[in-house]
Parts: structure tokens; sequence; C-alpha cells
């Protein structure tokens, strides 16, 4: 289970960073390819042995997942990792991760299509809708979605990730460094979340599963606001910044 989670982590940490880089490219007017998971892993795809990338990155992210359901079964590390609620908050994570990976996955083995965050949230919205009180369902997930966004950034502001690490020995600016990328990355990532959940709650308000958006369109529209570009290359930087963070959780975490 430890490395699996080492290699999870791993794997998200490269994906938010390619992510980032690529919001960075859509903000100085070069972004050809989407800034989302599909993006990515097209840019994994592309580089010399990159098919191994992407299955690299597709198993990590499964054992990101079987990690956090040995959490949900069996509690997680910490004196209260056997709470009720830390449990279900596990399992979540592994069904949300499952997902990704099952994403990653499918796109290794030659769906091209299976990497957008922007259709998959069309799609899924589409069909939800079309369920009976379709509208209260896609509601209500958006209000959740939103609510976790805020929650993730309320968290990394107020350092809650540092209970988490086991850096005893570790030299102060090592430590200072780790803060900035957590407290500013996982900033950047809540503020990402409630915004595309925010969209959620839109599409269900006006019965438009176009109106959701995946991470990609999320990210445009703060080139939108107005601050023009530059909140896209705050947001952007930001995520290439949780990017590091994951990898610094894949050397310290507590597991």
């Amino acid at each position: 289970m430890e490395a699996a989670a080492r290699c999870g982590l791993t794997a998200r940490g490269l994906l938010y960073l390619l992510v980032g880089l690529l919001a960075l490219r859509i903000a100085f007017g070069d972004g050809g390819e989407q800034a989302d998971r599909g993006g990515a892993l097209e840019v994994l795809a592309d580089q010399p042995y990159g098919s191994v990338l992407v299955w690299a990155v597709g198993v990590g992210l499964a054992g990101m997942a079987l990690w956090r359901l040995s959490e949900a079964v069996f509690g997680a590390a910490g004196p209260d990792g056997r709470k009720a609620k830390k449990r279900l908050a596990s399992a979540a994570r592994a069904v949300f991760y499952g997902v990704v990976a099952y994403s990653v996955l499918s796109f290794a083995a030659g769906e091209k299509g299976s990497g957008s965050s922007d259709k998959q949230s069309q799609d899924v919205t589409a069909r939800a809708l079309d369920l009976p009180y379709g509208r209260w369902l896609v509601g209500v997930a958006g209000a959740a979605v939103t609510v976790a966004g805020i929650w993730i950034a309320v968290r990394a502001l107020r350092r809650s990730f540092r209970k988490h690490l086991a850096m005893a020995g570790t030299p102060r600016k090592v430590k200072r460094t780790v803060d900035a990328l957590g407290v500013c990355g996982g900033a950047a990532r809540g503020i990402v979340f409630a915004v595309a959940g925010g969209f959620a709650v839109t599409a269900a308000r006006r019965y438009d599963p176009d109106t959701a958006k995946g991470l990609d369109e999320t990210l445009r529209t703060f080139a939108d606001t107005a601050m023009g570009p530059w909140l896209l290359v705050a947001v952007a930087v930001g995520l290439a910044l949780f990017g590091v963070f994951s990898f610094a959780m894949a050397r310290w975490r507590r597991v």
C-alpha cells in the first residue's frame, strides 16, 4: 500500500504539473492542446516511450485508488484514521481516483477521446439530466463539488497537510518550500474545483448540459475575467505547484 500510495501521488503530480504548463501556454496565446487530463496525456504520449509513460501514470493512479480503498476498509494513518468520516472520505477518494485511473488506462489502450474532461463532464451531465429528478441530482452534485473545492482551498491555507507529512530532521528551508507549495497549489486546485462545481449548478438550473465545463473550459474562463489572462496565469502556476507538491507528498507522506 505504501508503494501504491507513493506511485499514485507521483502520477497525480505529473498530471497536475503538465496541466499547469498547458494552461500557461493558453494564457500566453499558444494553447493548441487542452489544459486537462486529456491534454496532459497527449503530451506524454508524444514523448519517447510515451505509451509506457501513459500506462505508468494509469497504473500509478490505480494504485492511488487502491490505497484510498484500503484506508476506507482498514483505516488511515494517524490517531483518528479509523473514524467513520475519515473512512467515508477515503471511500469517496477511492471512487474518484478509480474513475480517473480507468480514463487514463482507456486512453493508453487506444480510446483517445477518453481523457477529455470537457466531453466527459457534458456527457455525464446530459445523462444525469435525463434521469428522474435529474436537475436536482446535477445541482446537488455541482454544489457538492463547489463545497469540496472551498474545503480543499481552506485546508490548504490552514496548512492542514502538515499533519500528514513525516519531515522530522528535514532542513527548515525544505519545510518552508513544501509549505509554500502546499498552500499555493492547494488553494489553486480548490478554486478550480469550486468554479467547475458552479458551472454544474448552472447547467442544472438552465437544463443545459453544454453549460457544464470540464477542467480545460473551466480554466479558459479565468482568462475571460476582468483580470484577463493574468488570473489564468496565477491559477496555472498554482496547479503546476500542486504537481510539485504532490511529488513532495510522494516523498514524505505518512501512509
